[in-house]
């Protein structure tokens, strides 16, 4: 059942001509919503003008053997490992759910394309239902037990703001497809039920670019790289590089008790989680 390709049997009754034109029709809305979303949000005047300004206040110049360097440590760290999370679980939930997406992504366009009439299409779906059952388990744990509404503020894991368009649309999609396939290889009358809802959750992910965080995944390696920079040219993003280790550092302090304070003053608020509302 989950060695066999979803999108064969939908062949018989869809062509694959029609599957095809909407896999690109969702690529094109990704792109053109992402371009809106820059021009809305004014995304990319933003980043020109930080790199003028980090440009500017330079202390040293980065080469382009360092800037190769960066743009990988980059990638391995923030984009590929997420390290930048203090969370641990949300890091695993990020990364179950982002590497299982891209894994369902490619795998349905593998299929979609190359194998559209054929059940047997090699690794492609099993990597199909892999890929959706990782984002599964990275998003319906994020939902239900990581984010801030619930973890924290205590809101009902039912609860539903525009900020969760993309998670909610994501694993609804996820979901349904999975559902749909199960049930079309068990020859159930349900089946298409389920690729209705697959098909309507799929077009409000790939096409609510503009009012969801989607966009988010593609500013995020930006935003990561240009902080790299910023620390190798000395202009540290126009925050002030001194500790409090450093006597320029400690002068000013109007509080006489910060002056001779170490670096590393303990937990904080980081002692215990905020579960107190």
């Amino acid at each position: 059942m989950l060695t066999s390709n979803p999108f064969a049997d939908l062949s018989a009754f869809i062509s694959p001509g029609l599957m095809q034109t909407y896999v690109v029709l969702m690529i094109i809305l990704v792109i053109g919503g992402t371009l809106l979303d820059m021009a809305h949000k004014k995304s990319a005047a933003y980043f020109f003008e930080n790199m003028q300004k980090t440009k500017a206040n330079a202390t040293r110049q980065v080469g382009g053997g360092e800037k190769i360097g960066l743009a990988a440590k980059t990638l391995l760290v923030e984009v590929a490992t997420s390290a930048e999370f203090c969370n641990q679980k949300r890091r695993a939930s990020h990364l179950l759910t982002m590497w299982g997406f891209i894994i369902y992504l490619a795998s349905t366009i593998v299929l979609v394309f190359a194998y559209p009439t054929a059940k047997a299409a090699g690794i492609w779906p099993q990597l199909w239902f892999l890929g959706a059952l990782m984002v599964c388990a990275g998003g319906y744990w994020f939902w239900f037990f990581i984010r801030v509404d619930v973890s924290a503020e205590g809101h009902s894991p039912l609860r539903f703001v525009r900020a969760d368009l993309f998670i909610v649309s994501l694993v609804s999609s996820v979901t349904f497809g999975i559902v749909w396939a199960l049930l079309q290889n068990g020859g159930s009358t349900w089946s298409s039920v389920f690729l209705g809802l697959y098909l309507i959750a799929t077009t409000v992910l790939f096409g609510s670019i503009l009012w969801s965080k989607f966009s988010h995944m593609f500013f995020k390696p930006a935003a990561a790289f240009e902080k790299r920079v910023s620390k190798a040219n000395g202009s540290a993003q126009n925050l002030p590089t001194l500790t409090r280790d450093d006597p320029e550092q400690q002068k000013r302090h109007s509080m006489e008790l910060l002056q001779d304070a170490p670096m590393h003053m303990g937990l904080g608020i980081k002692r215990e989680a905020p579960r107190h509302y």
